[in-house]
């Protein structure tokens, strides 16, 4: 009985040190193919004013990389931070080949072109930001295929597109950011499922057309920004549905309408900024009643009438409040304001009001 069992346990220990030996193999394989993928995306590079990647070189372990981390489990790459270093050139498509790549940020940089399609390989990319670039082309369709995607920031480029209903479908992001672009074809049709997403910015593009109704399937969104677009239509009453909404950013648009009375019933708000607009009618007399949590509150900007409202002092977070440039019924200030002991910014000027309490 001893005899038979000794041989498999000669066996077995044979095997695991040839799977050893074979895992090693791999890995150094593809901390290889790390390697050469990241100095081909070196190679892309024109400009360096600060000298970063002076250690990126062939006789090193990437590891050891200004910006790089690794897993410490697989010894594969984690992570690329370049963000802020004044990087100019183009992104290789070799990036692409970095298969264990959790975080890619190469945001405050000069990049341009378009970004290349093989960084749909990243299947295990959490966060992309590619944002103050000077990138161009439309957002990428492939985005729908980094179903490991939480964060995305594509803010400050230069991408074409518009905001179509289908963007709201998205899932397993937390972060949708293409602020300041300078947007003005489409957006993809089809991005995936947005379930989870927590924070979309668009603002700073030149985006047109209506805010999608379906962005009320948004269940998880804390904040939503449009502004400075061109967006037009009326706010979707809709919005008024995403009961974790804390931010609300609309301001700057051609948005007309009146603002729907479902976007004061919202227990968890605290920035509701929808100035400059084309936006009418009358605000609730009540308006802190449904915004318990409200710290800034601007509606400046648009042709808002009736009688403003009276009982601010039930908004008793508010820090900043802008009125001005409404067409309000005559009359004073309200004596309410003055009871707003944590304000610290008001305005008022050009909106029929006496400037006095």
């Amino acid at each position: 009985m001893l005899h038979i069992m000794g041989r498999p346990s000669s066996f077995v220990f044979l095997f695991l040190l040839h799977s050893f030996m074979a895992s090693l193999a791999w890995s150094d394989t593809n901390i290889t193919t790390d390697k050469s993928a990241l100095l081909a995306f070196k190679s892309f590079i024109i400009s360096d004013p600060h000298n970063f990647l002076a250690n990126w070189s062939v006789s090193s372990s990437p590891c050891s990389w200004i910006g790089i981390t690794c897993n410490t489990r697989h010894g594969r790459v984690h992570s690329l931070n370049l963000g802020g270093m004044d990087l100019k050139g183009t992104i290789s498509p070799q990036l692409g080949n970095l298969s264990f790549l959790v975080e890619l940020d190469l945001s405050d940089n000069d990049f341009h072109d378009q970004i290349p399609n093989e960084l749909v390989k990243l299947r295990r990319l959490e966060l992309l930001n590619l944002s103050y670039n000077d990138f161009h082309g439309q957002v990428p369709v492939w985005i729908e295929d980094l179903s490991s995607l939480e964060q995305l920031h594509l803010q400050n480029n230069s991408l074409s597109g518009f905001i179509p209903p289908s963007i709201f479908n998205l899932t397993l992001l937390d972060t949708l950011d293409w602020n300041d672009n300078l947007l003005q074809g489409t957006i993809p049709l089809e991005v995936g499922r947005l379930e989870r997403l927590k924070i979309l910015r668009l603002a700073g593009n030149k985006l047109s057309g209506n805010i999608p109704q379906t962005i009320s399937n948004l269940s998880s969104l804390e904040l939503l920004s449009l502004s400075y677009n061109s967006l037009s239509g009326g706010i979707p009453s809709e919005i008024g549905d995403l009961s974790q909404l804390k931010t609300l950013y609309l301001g700057n648009n051609q948005l007309a309408g009146s603002i729907p009375s479902s976007l004061f019933n919202n227990s968890v708000l605290q920035d509701f900024e929808l100035g400059i607009n084309n936006l009418s009618g009358s605000l609730p007399i009540n308006v802190c009643v449904g915004l318990p949590k409200l710290q800034i509150f601007y509606v400046n900007g648009n042709d808002l009438s009736g009688q403003i409202p009276s009982t601010w002092h039930q908004c008793i977070e508010l820090l900043e409040l802008q009125l001005d440039d409404n067409k309000f019924n005559r009359g004073n200030i309200p004596i309410d304001i003055g009871n707003l002991t944590k304000l610290q910014w008001l305005s008022l000027f050009n909106s029929n009001l006496q400037d006095y309490f």
